[in-house]
């Protein structure tokens, strides 16, 4: 064992990190214990990392110590400790371990993790806590990730907040794939995050919302089957746990749904209008930019990673209008404009009346819909190269589509180490020619006039595509590990259409110059309307709908 002073070595982090998480560690009260535990020559570089991270985090605060233990050891035998490296918090209090070095997205997991341990408090809503009630046995879960996943913090933080909420049952494992790759093939995981519960008697691809994990994880069921069965348990007293840029469901000016460019934009311009407005968003933060490798064409960044790009957006935001991440819409109620009658919006945690509502729910991933695409989902198909490409180092996977997004994706995973291959149905890309001319710099193969006709496997995961030339109508097999559908989205217009909003013949929310629909007070911004579906235009189109918003609270035009 080792334990660090505060002097005994030069800073590893940088300045300005620093100064940042100084600021935070000052709402730190009762004390942190870090404990490192490592192996002499397993993933040495990454135990060096941690350890080096650590440390500076105990040298910014005397409330945080961190000690460092060899595996074997006394202390790694009687926490059960195996993986290296393996960084427990408070393991004395808690099971809450990250099974590899808290790089990239899970940095910020770790970080947050200290505060609420710190704080002893879980930062469960109500009624989460309600239904972790029921719980008395145990649940060991473990939480799959990727550095780069922008999805997996929010679902390793349900893992973390639980097992503060219940220390005695539930123990929480940030499971770094890469860093755990035995038990990473173990589990089949081919998608990320990918949660484990009681190791194996139970999983769940992808994030959730905090009430879901917490039901799943207490009966080890999906939520989908026990709704079937009638077993799903109520929520009671609905509401969410009060905190830093949160407000609890209650009256409101404006509902803005979806937190991606568009919702953003429209929750500051509706804040700087006097409005009173609040984001739900159902997932993360950032909608499909924050699942973009590299943008290139927003003014003021000649590249930037679309997550930095939408944690700079939702920085700004947050200074203005409560954001509240995992807070899905299930049902939006629609009273009689003429007798002021609001329109009530309904969540997991309560009830927002509201006088106008801005939908900016985006779009969702387009399926091909061939066989063996729902089979092996997670276990070989995956829709997030952003997400899932680190899973492929030293693999061979193919890209089926031939936008921006399919070139964008290709040339991340090439960066990152896979032999990738483009599947394109046309004989000439449809991207942007910069993107176009990298992938011939880089040499990325291209199957033109091809199609997908089967998606094949071993039962456990994917082996091979079934294609087919369009041209020669030859049909051919390919031998991969995994393949990524990028051929465009959907417009999500389940809550639109829930509530009479007039549609386009493409699918998409037809909505005015002004934003507005055929239904009074329900506004529609972003991908959902379709149209060009670039991020500078779904700002624009957020800003517009918010100032017509403010103009007919002020003036409605329905009661002239």
């Amino acid at each position: 064992m080792s334990l660090f002073k505060k002097d005994d070595h030069d800073w590893f982090l940088p300045e300005d990190v620093r100064k940042q998480l100084t600021e935070t560690f000052k709402a730190l009260k009762e004390p942190v214990s870090l404990e490192l535990f490592a192996q002499s020559g397993v993933n040495d570089e990454f135990s060096d990392y941690t350890a080096k991270f650590c440390a500076d985090l105990a040298r910014l605060d005397d409330r945080i110590t961190f000690a460092r233990y060899d595996i074997p050891s006394d202390r790694a035998q009687a926490l059960g400790v195996t993986a290296s490296p393996t960084l427990c918090l408070n393991p004395d209090d808690y099971h809450i371990r990250f099974l590899g070095a808290p790089l990239g997205e899970e940095g910020k997991t770790f970080i947050t993790a200290i505060m609420l341990v710190s704080l002893r408090t879980s930062g469960l809503s109500e009624a989460s806590l309600s239904l972790l009630d029921p719980l008395d046995t145990e649940r060991l879960v473990q939480v799959f990730v990727s550095p780069s996943c922008p999805y997996c913090p929010g679902q390793a933080m349900h893992a973390i907040k639980s097992a503060i909420a219940r220390p005695g049952l539930v123990k929480a494992e940030c499971v770094e794939m890469n860093e755990n790759r035995e038990l990473t093939e173990h589990y089949n995981v081919g998608s990320v995050p990918h949660t484990v519960f009681n190791r194996g008697e139970h999983d769940g691809l992808g994030l959730m919302p905090e009430e879901r994990f917490v039901v799943e994880m207490v009966h080890l069921r999906s939520a989908e089957d026990l709704l079937k069965e009638g077993k799903l348990p109520g929520v009671e007293g609905k509401q969410t746990a009060t905190g830093y840029g949160t407000i609890e469901p209650g009256a409101v000016d404006l509902v803005i749904i979806g937190a991606g460019p568009a919702g953003l934009t429209a929750g500051i311009y509706a804040v700087r209008a006097g409005l009173k407005a609040v984001v739900l968003e159902k997932s993360i933060v950032g909608g499909q930019v924050a699942l973009t490798p590299v943008v290139e064409n927003y003014p003021g960044f000649t590249a930037v990673p679309g997550k930095q790009l939408m944690d700079i957006m939702s920085e700004h935001a947050r200074q203005y209008v409560p954001v509240h991440e995992g807070e899905g819409v299930e049902s939006i109620t629609v009273g009689d404009p003429a007798k002021d009658e609001p329109i009530t919006v309904t969540t997991a945690r309560g009830e927002y009346p509201a006088k106008a509502v801005i939908l900016a729910t985006g779009a969702s991933y387009r399926k091909l819909g061939v066989p063996g695409e729902e089979t092996y989902f997670g276990r070989g198909v995956n829709y997030c190269a952003s997400c899932d490409g680190y899973l492929y180092k030293g693999k061979t996977v193919a890209i089926v589509g031939g936008g921006n997004t399919a070139l964008t994706d290709a040339l991340h995973l090439k960066n990152l180490g896979v032999d990738v291959t483009l599947i394109h149905r046309r004989d000439q890309f449809r991207a942007q020619k910069p993107l176009i001319d990298s992938v011939e710099r880089e040499g990325i193969p291209v199957l033109w006039n091809t199609v997908v006709e089967a998606i094949e496997g071993d039962g456990r995961k994917v082996t091979a595509l079934k294609l087919r030339n369009l041209m020669t109508r030859a049909e051919t097999e390919l031998p991969l590990d995994g393949v990524f559908m990028a051929i465009g989205q959907k417009a999500a217009t389940e809550l639109a259409k829930a509530m009479g909003v007039e549609l386009t013949t493409e699918g998409y929310v037809k909505a005015g110059p002004d934003k507005r629909t055929n239904v009074p007070r329900v506004y529609a911004c972003g991908d959902l309307t379709g149209g060009l579906q670039q991020i500078v235009t779904a700002i624009g189109e957020g800003s517009v709908a918010a100032m017509s918003a403010f103009e007919d609270i002020s003036h409605p035009y329905w009661k002239k």
